[in-house]
């Protein structure tokens, strides 16, 4: 690099039409650069004495652009531009940019997978968004990760294990969160525990510091008070539920004959199939057999039925009817085996019926309210009273015994009933008895709660029209003749789960769902005429 050169000092003209462009000789060839630019060239040379000069035409006001360098001179303004010229020619390596990888030790890439189950129940997409809403919660308070997923599994394995459909499996799945969010460490219990701060109540906020002398009350008209809903002032309200007389007749409830004293009429008997006498149609299964004159069956046959309802599912291009204990489609194998068919036969005998009578009232002013649940077994002559439970409105139970069949038990029907034959060995009670009972303890005004009511009642062989049926006040979506579970109604709005024990049903938990579900629409009902 031999020197720097104005560009009037050249005869060939260049042009140069900015202060910011500079002429520089490079191994006797001139080129015009930007200014710039300088600095990376030289930052490749040795560096020499030069002499930068101002391109002509440029102002007074850049001279301190201007920077002149000789040998021995102003050395303190040579060192100011060596260093100006190492930091602008000083470069940085970019780094190549390398693609993320994800890391083995990741906690999802380690998480369970719920294993693809054709024909589930519950969906598999379902279950495995669960487990993760389990696994995030479980990891806020378990000692380490393993530990997590082995009781997040557990949870989600024993609420599918609770439920025998979706709807349920939600139900169940979300207060298993509630549960597991309640044990982090930031839970509510956590911090009040933690908190050294007086909790002070929204009434003591709103008063401010005249609330400890003042005396005040507060007007909560929407919130019912505790004794409003017991005794006399709970009877009242239920009133507005008591099923009328064409409720009565629609839902197939037994009334009084009006002509034969004792008998039973019903108004939505179906009109039997068969005229044969000794032909009789399972209720399991469809199917037609053959019983002697004393009940027995004359050929032994084996009944293969489904146990579970009919539900209707969305599927991909419309609705499939399946049943709820197999998920099989109509018309398919059923998936349960009993030894013989057996048959309902309560609307075929309706003799033997009582019916509650007028009482004078009694010291409590209200003539009582109570829920009651029945369980039936398998007969030779139908379905038959086994078990009777009786509550209060305060949910204690009043009455409950196991009744011996009149006929010879063919099917205990545990699954549904929970009684065995162990149970009935040494029961003396009878149908009788029962009766005997209940006439003493209810009278025509008395409201009995219970759903689907009517079968208890033609099992119990009693008429009685002061009912409140749960299966009435929450009906169907589709109208009869379909009704909801219990098990779903106390799943919908009590969120609780009944009905899971494979020991069969409980009548007495049976019979304070239905008090519980009418106290929670009695008050639900009073916050929208408030």
């Amino acid at each position: 690099m031999s020197s720097f050169q104005n560009p009037s000092s050249k005869s060939r003209p260049f042009p140069l039409c900015t202060q910011m462009h500079i002429l520089v000789t490079l191994n006797d060839r001139n080129y015009l650069v930007l200014r710039s630019s300088v600095m990376g060239i030289l930052s490749s040379y040795n560096h020499v004495p030069c002499t930068l000069s101002a391109p002509t035409g440029a102002k007074k006001s850049n001279s301190l652009n201007t920077v002149q360098v000789a040998n021995g001179s102003e050395p303190h303004l040579k060192s100011r531009t060596m260093s100006g010229m190492a930091s602008k020619t000083s470069t940085t390596s970019v780094q190549k940019r390398i693609a993320h990888m994800p890391s083995l030790q990741s906690v999802s890439l380690n998480r369970p997978v719920i294993p693809t189950e054709f024909g589930a129940k519950v969906p598999t997409n379902i279950r495995q968004r669960y487990l993760n809403l389990f696994i995030d919660e479980c990891l806020k308070f378990c000692p380490s990760p393993q530990e997590a997923y082995d009781k997040a599994l557990s949870e989600e394995k024993v609420a599918y294990e609770r439920s025998s459909s979706k709807n349920i499996y939600l139900n169940v799945a979300v207060n298993t969160l509630k549960k597991l969010r309640s044990l982090g460490p930031g839970s509510v219990q956590c911090v009040n525990k933690n908190s050294n701060r007086k909790v002070v109540s929204h009434e003591a906020v709103l008063g401010g510091k005249l609330a400890t002398k003042t005396s005040f009350t507060l007007n909560r008209s929407g919130n019912l008070r505790a004794e409003d809903l017991t005794g006399a002032a709970l009877y009242r309200r239920l009133k507005d539920y008591i099923l009328t007389e064409d409720q009565l007749k629609e839902n197939g409830y037994p009334l009084p004959h009006p002509e034969k004293p004792g008998r039973a009429v019903v108004f939505t008997t179906e009109e039997k199939k068969t005229t044969d006498s000794s032909c009789r149609i399972c209720c399991r299964c469809g199917t037609e057999y053959l019983v002697s004159p004393t009940g027995n069956c004359i050929r032994k046959e084996e009944c293969c039925h489904h146990w579970g309802r009919l539900r209707r599912q969305r599927v991909a291009g419309g609705w499939e009817t399946q049943y709820s204990c197999c998920s099989g489609a109509v018309g398919s194998v059923g998936c349960q085996v009993a030894k013989q068919h057996v048959q309902d036969g309560r609307k075929d005998n309706l003799e033997g019926f009582v019916k509650t009578f007028e009482k004078l009232p009694s010291t409590d002013g209200y003539p009582g309210i109570y829920a009651l649940d029945c369980e039936m077994c398998y007969t030779k002559q139908g379905l038959e009273l086994t078990r009777i439970t009786v509550i209060n409105s305060d949910l204690k139970v009043v009455y409950d015994t196991f009744v011996k069949p009149d006929n010879k038990v063919v099917d205990y029907n545990t699954r549904f009933s929970g009684v065995t034959e162990e149970d009935l060995q040494n029961a003396c009670i009878t149908l009788r008895d029962v009766q005997a009972v209940l006439l003493n303890m209810f009278s025509s005004d008395t409201i009995l709660i219970g759903h689907s009511l009517e079968s208890d009642l033609f099992a119990l062989k009693l008429i009685h029209t002061t009912v409140v049926d749960t299966s009435v006040v929450f009906p169907h979506r589709l109208g009869l003749p379909y009704k909801r579970a219990l098990r779903t109604l106390m799943a919908d709005y009590l969120k609780r789960i009944i009905q899971d024990n494979v020991e069969g049903h409980d009548s007495s938990e049976d019979a304070s769902s239905c008090m519980e579900l009418m106290i929670w629409k009695i008050k639900e009902d009073s916050k929208v005429k408030r």
